[in-house]
Order: structure tokens, then C-alpha cells, then sequence
């Protein structure tokens, strides 16, 4: 007898193919078996999501298409992945397929059952060759913070936020976390724990995974540990997941995608500097991972208190209940999170102290008012860092500007750099003499005269890494090292990481004393430990006191929090440590508050803003962005869908505004725009979007948007 297989595919919610589609089969397939089913003249992979015996209304066996082919060698994807994957569709307002298939290894919607079998038998050869004896792994000596900390963690039935000093081993109560659930006995036939670890971006993964892996795999083999991001080949990433999911990988770190790895033993969830915006998808489905890290851990918990078939043996001794456990951990955390543990739905435990004993690193405020006109970097902390440098210690210089120079301009006709594809300016990269887009990329040569006027004068304006890299470069040819040598200045970019492996070169020479000057963006400002600074330095920091966004003033204290905890993380060091802001503005409250480190008292008058405002963590909120050929198109749109949302569930509830162009409103030649949704309740917003869908599909026909592009729905914008 025949079988109606409902599998589920990557499509785009716009496209209006979404859901469940009907199949047929032979063969009773079990849910979450991976397939292979026509679709148009294409073959491509889906997940089977259900398996009834009966045809569904309206359907004939003629009108469907039978599945072509079973990848039986996998285990199917268990029931409690398939629940994350449907709430993040439906909460994130997308199709159920394009979450889950996007979720899965590129390489995988490549192969067919003989080609994943190979690849199958050669990943159990390497995981027999990687195998070890189990042993115990080693560690540190915890200081009583981290011991009590981990004591809270365990016996904790709500998501844990670890609110702990740069400095205070944060990463230590990671790793002896991780060793308590890898040593958790199991029932004999149940899959072996594993632990997820989670960080925002791809260049904190190489130092953090090395800590991972000597810690654990003298113990538990040399595949125990895995990493799960973009920067991987398609095998890479294809082989990690496979070692997860076959539970083979007990340890698996990555970035935000890695919250959708098929992990059967998952017991433990690390999102580590939960606060930073990279944990937010800005593309496809536009998923926070830390929000779903917190509800997947609910998932689990639930499936291990209430399993399908009860299993009398706890999993970690007697009386224990078994769960699974979130720890979100951060030296700024997200108001959201803040807001969390304030209301009790979070445990807040906090490590105010730094291992050793060691200070914070005291804030010096440069009032640029006072400084001479057009100084890159001040007197005085120019002079400061010429005498660490001769003591031989290293500073750091955050400027999160790549480039040489944002803008090149003409004096005589007010030309400037504009980029012919978007409304935004082409940056001056003086290394290679180009003109670059870093929106969509395009890269012209840089001019030898203004191509309006002719003039032969056109000079940057504003100042990027590239520039501050090479003033002081020039600034520091009088200073020695105590050994006698120059100073030694270089820069970490995404222009100077790009190409394999120059991160860890760059890391490796700052650990070493190679540099005594580290220029950079925001990348070397979270998570490295970095041993000789004594002494960083935030230039530029006012771009974000007054913009527009009301965010941005949470993520500039965040980010100038984590760059001052670059300083002084040797203890003996610490008392002498310093971070220097350049600023127009020193009396501003953000500043008084980073000058006593007092991040509590900075969220709660943040809070209190946003509660005055009825802004999120106080309410909820969701962007229509469109994206079409005119402006006008865009739009035409979203006016339209405003329109026709009269009479929809709870839509009394909810705040629509007009639409309005994006900030960058013009990309590649497409034009954006949005319409921003609130309401004081999350439920009814969601609720008001989910019946929002079928309209919106409606109005992409409507003529006054003829050009549409695209539409999406972000819920939980980060950036308005």
C-alpha cells in the first residue's frame, strides 16, 4: 500500500511555495527520514515531516509525485529538532523548508544514498582512528566566584546569564560546565551527551577551540570536538555536522547557525557574549540564536523530563532531574537578557572580580575640545602609549572604520566617491589604490583626477584603520623597545584576516611581542586574551552617542566595555592598565558610567528609557522590508499591505507606521524600504502577523507595485 509522505523543502516565504508538500512512497518513511523528491524539473532534498496512510483531501495518487530516493544511512532527525526548526519558522515568519533545509550541511542536498554512504563508511573509519581511552580532563584552579558559580549552574531550573568582569574566567566555568555533562553516566543505548558552544563571530572560534580541544580530546578523542561555521568548505561543514549528528562529535562550536546542529545528546548550551548583535541573522530567515538557544534548551528539558519511553536510571545520579542547560554569558549583557533576569525568568549569576586579583583598567577621557584641530590621536595619548611601548608593553587602537578613509572628495565641485550601484560612498583603500563598496562590493581604481571637474586635488576624508595604521607607523619611528628596536605597528581587519589562516598568524605575533601596536575593528575587541596590553584606546567613539537608532547607544558601551577588558588581564599588570576615549563629550552619561564600569546602573536607566518609550524588552516589534526596482515600487507595497490589514486578529493591538526608506535605501541597485510594526504584546503581534501572511502574498500582484522584488518580515529587528 502506497504512503503520503509531507516533506518539507527550501523555499523562500515570499515565493509563496511554502509548507508541507505531499508525495508518495512505497515505503512507510519515519519523520525526520532525509529524502530525495522531484520538484519541477529539479531533484532536490527535503525532510519527511509526516508519513499518514491515507492520501490528503483532494489529492489522487495521479496527481502526485512519488519520492525518489531515501538517504537511509542517517538517523532521522529527532523529534525535538524538528520542534525547534517549526517555531523558528513560524516565530520568525518563514517557511517551515527554507529554516529546516537551510539548517542542514550545503553539501548534503548534493549527495544521493550511495554518495552518503561513502562518505558515511569514511567518517567511521576516521571516528574509529580518533577514538581514545576516556580520561580525565585537566584544568585550572577555580577561584571561589568560578566555583560558586558552577555550584548555582547546577542546580539551576531556569536559563543561567553569567554576568561576569572581562578577566574573571568566564571561559574556565564554560570548559568545567562542558567536563560535568561530558562525565554525566547515561543509560546504556542512550545517546552520549554532548555540549553545544556557541561564539558571535568566526575569529573568537580558532582561539576558543583550541582551549576545547586541549582540554578534551586526551580524553575523549580526537574528534570529540568540532566547529560548525561559514568560514568551513562545504566538506568541513558536512563532516562536523555528520559527527554531530551521529552523535560521534560530544563537543560542537560555532557561530549563530550551529543553534540548528543535530545534537542527540544535547545537554548543555554555552552562547558566549550573548549581547553581541552577530547572534542575529540579517538575511534569509532572520532568527536570533541566542533567543532560539534558550528555547531549544526548553525542548530538551521537556523531552528528558517526559520522555516518550520513561527510562527508570537518572541521567546524572541518583534523584537527579535530568534537563538541559543554557548559559548565556557576557561582561555587558543584552538589556533583553538584563531585563530577564530582573523579572526572575533568568538566574543572573555574577563574577565581578578578575582571576588573580587583578583591576579593571582605569578610563582617562581625552576632551577633544581641547585638543589641537584635526589631531587623529591626541597628545597626551600619543605620549602614553610611547612609554608603554618603551616599557615593553602593547597597546591597542580600536577604530571600527576599515579602509583608509570613508569618503574621497573634490574641494572645487563637491564630487565624492559615491558608489554607482547604492546610496552609499565607495571607501578609499590606499594599499592597493582602490575605490571599494562595502555594501555590495563593487571596486573601481582610484581616480588620478576628479572624474566631474578634472581636478587633480581629491583627498580623503575621515579617517579608516588603514590611515591610523600609517600615522602611527610614522609617530612611532623615534621609539624604541627595551631591546633596542622599533616600534612595531600593524592592523587586524576583515581586508588584513581575509585569506586563510592570517588571523592566526596576526594572534600568534601579538602573543609573541612581535607587535607593540594593534589597530583594529571591533573584531579585536571581545573575547581574545590578549596578556601584554596594558593600554587601549577608543578612537571615534561619539559617532554612535546621537544616532538614530535607539540601540546604538547599548551597543557602543558594550563595545568599549569589551575593548577595555583587553587591558590588564596579566594580574601583575593590571593596577597600571588604562583605556583612553577621544571624545567631544566627555561629560555624557554614557561615559560617566563606563568610567565606573557600572554596566548595572547603564542598563537600568537604559531600561527605564525604553519603558518610557514602550521599546523592546517593554514591547514588540517586527519590520516589513521590501525590496524592489524603484523606490516608489517598495513603497507602494507596504502602504498597501498597511492598508489591507484593517480587520485582521488584534490588529487594535498594533502600531503600524508609515513607510519610509531604509537608511542605505539603495543596494546593487535595489531599492528598500520598511514598515515598522508594534505592540505592548508579543502574542497579539504574532498572532497579527501570522494572518498578516496570506495578504501580503496578495499585495505582491497589486499593480501599483509592479518591480517588487522581495518582501520579508524581521521580527525583533536589532537595527530601525
Amino acid at each position: 500500500m502506497p504512503y503520503w509522505p509531507g516533506v518539507v523543502i527550501a523555499t523562500p516565504a515570499h515565493s509563496g511555495v511554502g509548507g508541507i508538500l505531499s508525495y508518495r512512497s512505497e515505503l512507510s518513511l519515519t519523520p525526520g527520514t532525509l529524502v530525495r523528491v522531484p520538484l519541477g524539473a529539479r531533484e532536490v532534498l527535503g525532510v519527511v515531516w509526516d508519513c499518514p496512510s491515507e492520501p490528503p483531501d483532494g489529492l489522487t495518487e495521479a496527481q502526485t509525485k512519488a519520492v525518489a530516493g531515501v538517504l537511509d544511512g542517517l538517523p532521522p532527525l529527532n523529534a525535538r529538532w524538528r520542534q525547534v526548526v517549526k517555531f523558528a519558522a513560524q516565530y520568525y515568519q518563514r517557511s517551515l523548508g527554507e529554516v529546516a533545509l537551510a539548517a542542514l550541511p550545503p553539501q548534503l542536498r548534493e549527495l544521493d544514498a550511495t554518495q552518503l554512504a561513502r562518505r558515511l563508511k569514511k567518517r567511521a573509519k576516521a571516528a574509529a582512528a580518533e577514538s581514545a581511552p576516556p580520561g580525565e580532563p585537566g584544568g585550572h584552579p577555580l577561584s571561589t566566584e568560578q566555583a560558586e558559580a558552577l555550584a548555582a549552574l547546577e542546580g539551576a531550573s531556569a536559563p543561567v546569564l553569567l554576568y561576569g568582569a572581562t578577566g574573571s574566567g568566564k571561559t574556565e566555568v564554560y570548559l568545567r560546565a562542558t567536563q560535568d555533562v561530558l562525565q554525566t553516566a547515561v543509560p546504556e543505548g542512550e545517546a552520549l551527551t554532548q555540549v553545544l558552544v556557541m561564539v558571535p563571530e568566526i575569529n573568537l572560534t580558532p582561539q576558543l577551540e583550541a582551549r576545547f580541544r586541549e582540554r578534551f580530546e586526551p580524553a575523549f578523542g580526537a574528534g570529540s570536538v568540532v566547529c560548525l561555521h561559514s568560514g568551513m568548505t562545504p566538506a568541513q561543514r558536512l563532516s562536523s555536522w555528520l559527527a554531530a549528528h551521529t552523535g560521534a562529535a560530544r563537543i560542537v562550536l560555532g557561530t549563530r547557525m550551529a543553534v540548528f546542529a543535530s545534537l542527540p545528546g544535547l545537554r548543555l548550551i554555552v552562547v558566549d557574549e550573548e549581547h553581541d548583535p552577530s547572534y542575529k541573522s540579517q538575511e534569509g530567515a532572520r532568527y536570533s540564536a541566542r533567543d532560539l538557544a534558550v528555547y531549544r534548551a526548553k525542548v530538551e528539558s521537556e523531552a528528558l523530563t517526559n520522555p516518550p519511553h520513561p527510562n527508570p536510571l537518572p541521567l546524572a545520579g541518583e534523584g537527579a532531574t535530568p534537563r538541559c542547560q543554557v548559559l548565556l554569558g557576557s561582561a555587558t549583557p543584552s538589556l533583553e537578557s538584563w531585563h530577564a533576569a530582573d523579572q526572575g525568568r533568568y538566574l543572573r549569576l555574577a563574577m565581578p572580580g578578575r582571576i588573580g586579583g587583578g583591576a579593571l583598567p582605569r578610563l582617562r577621557l581625552v576632551d577633544m575640545n581641547h585638543q589641537p584641530k584635526g589631531t587623529p590621536i591626541s597628545p597626551p595619548l600619543l605620549a602614553a602609549m610611547q612609554e608603554r611601548i618603551a616599557r615593553g608593553e602593547q597597546c591597542l587602537v580600536l577604530l571600527n572604520r576599515r579602509g583608509y578613509a570613508p569618503v574621497l572628495s573634490c574641494d572645487a565641485c563637491a564630487w565624492k566617491s559615491e558608489c554607482p550601484n547604492c546610496s552609499a560612498f565607495r571607501v578609499f583603500h590606499k594599499l592597493d589604490r582602490t575605490l571599494r563598496c562595502h555594501h555590495c562590493g563593487f571596486t573601481s581604481r582610484v581616480p588620478r583626477a576628479c572624474p566631474d571637474c578634472g581636478n587633480l586635488d581629491i583627498a580623503p576624508v575621515g579617517r579608516g584603520t588603514e590611515q591610523i595604521e600609517e600615522q602611527l607607523t610614522s609617530l612611532m619611528l623615534d621609539v624604541k623597545r627595551p631591546d633596542g628596536g622599533p616600534a612595531r605597528v600593524a592592523r587586524m581587519d576583515a581586508d588584513t584576516t581575509r585569506t586563510k589562516g592570517s588571523l592566526e598568524q596576526q594572534l600568534a605575533a601579538l602573543h609573541s611581542g612581535e607587535v607593540d601596536v594593534l589597530v583594529g575593528t571591533q573584531m579585536i575587541a571581545k573575547g581574545h586574551d590578549f596578556r601584554r596590553i596594558t593600554l587601549v584606546a577608543g578612537l571615534n567613539a561619539d559617532s554612535a552617542l546621537f544616532a538614530s537608532d535607539y540601540r546604538a547607544p547599548e551597543r557602543l558601551f558594550a563595545l568599549l566595555m569589551q575593548a577595555a577588558g583587553r587591558a590588564g588581564r596579566d594580574a601583575a599588570q593590571s593596577a597600571a592598565s588604562e583605556m583612553w576615549v577621544q571624545t567631544w563629550h566627555p561629560t555624557h552619561p554614557l561615559f560617566v558610567a563606563l568610567k565606573k564600569h557600572d554596566y548595572p546602573g547603564f542598563a537600568a536607566e537604559q531600561l527605564a528609557d525604553r519603558e518610557a518609550a514602550g521599546m523592546p524588552p517593554y514591547g514588540a516589534q517586527a519590520l516589513l522590508r521590501a525590496d524592489a526596482r524603484t523606490q516608489q515600487a517598495a513603497q507602494a507595497f507596504l502602504t498597501i499591505a498597511a492598508a489591507q490589514a484593517a480587520g485582521l486578529p488584534h490588529r487594535e493591538q498594533i502600531t503600524l507606521y508609515p513607510a519610509v526608506p531604509l537608511t542605505i535605501q539603495r543596494v546593487a541597485n535595489v531599492e528598500r524600504a520598511q514598515l515598522l510594526v508594534e505592540s505592548a504584546s508579543r502574542g497579539a503581534l504574532q498572532r497579527f502577523l501570522a494572518a498578516w501572511q496570506p495578504v501580503l502574498h496578495g499585495c505582491r500582484s497589486a499593480p501599483e507595485a509592479k518591480g517588487l522584488v522581495r518582501w520579508a518580515v524581521d521580527v525583533d529587528p536589532l537595527s530601525i
